[in-house]
């Protein structure tokens, strides 16, 4: 399937450009030298790329829900959401932290997070960010990004095609994509 050319209000991003960029994120994060105990996806966006991160620096994942983009098929922001519980198989959060997210768009989402972070678990010593996308109108800037987008555009991302399919347009989905 192709995609449509990017332009300066929309960034087209397909399965194999989206896993690529997770990877060289990864590498940037590791050629800093910074060593953290934990990364900390911030779902759903950074679900992906938290899983990535966890398995490539051998380290526990930590999973907390956030969510503003919910209306008209995830395309409109309303409200932010942040779980009261961080989900992890053991222990609790503490040490040096890696939040990862797909990426930061007005900010809020980010600087909510590491404010909740600051003031709910002490344990933490350290925190950092890592998104493969900065757009220039967010007020956070992360210490790791991959690209830098300086008009914003609108990233449609690999998976958002499943925004809009219901389970019983499944089989035709399926179908579709075999022929």
């Amino acid at each position: 399937m192709s995609l449509p050319d990017s332009t300066d209000k929309h960034l087209w991003v397909s399965w194999e450009s989206y896993n690529r960029s997770i990877e060289q994120l990864a590498l940037k994060v590791h050629e800093s030298g910074w060593q953290f105990d934990q990364v900390l996806c911030l779902a759903r966006g950074g679900l992906r790329p938290g899983d990535v991160f966890s398995r490539i620096f051998d380290v526990p994942l930590a999973i907390l829900s956030t969510s503003s983009y919910r209306a008209e098929a995830g395309t409109v922001q309303g409200d932010l959401d942040i779980s009261k519980h961080i989900s992890m198989s053991k222990g609790s959060l503490q040490g040096r932290i890696l939040v990862v997210d797909d990426l930061v768009d007005s900010g809020v989402t980010l600087e909510r997070v590491l404010k909740h972070l600051r003031e709910n678990y002490q344990g933490v010593t350290e925190v950092k960010s890592a998104v493969i996308w900065y757009k220039a109108c967010s007020t956070v800037e992360p210490e790791y990004y991959l690209d830098y987008l300086p008009t914003n555009p609108w990233i449609h991302q690999p998976f958002e095609e499943y925004d809009s399919i219901r389970p019983n347009q499944l089989a035709a989905w399926i179908k579709k994509g075999e022929q």
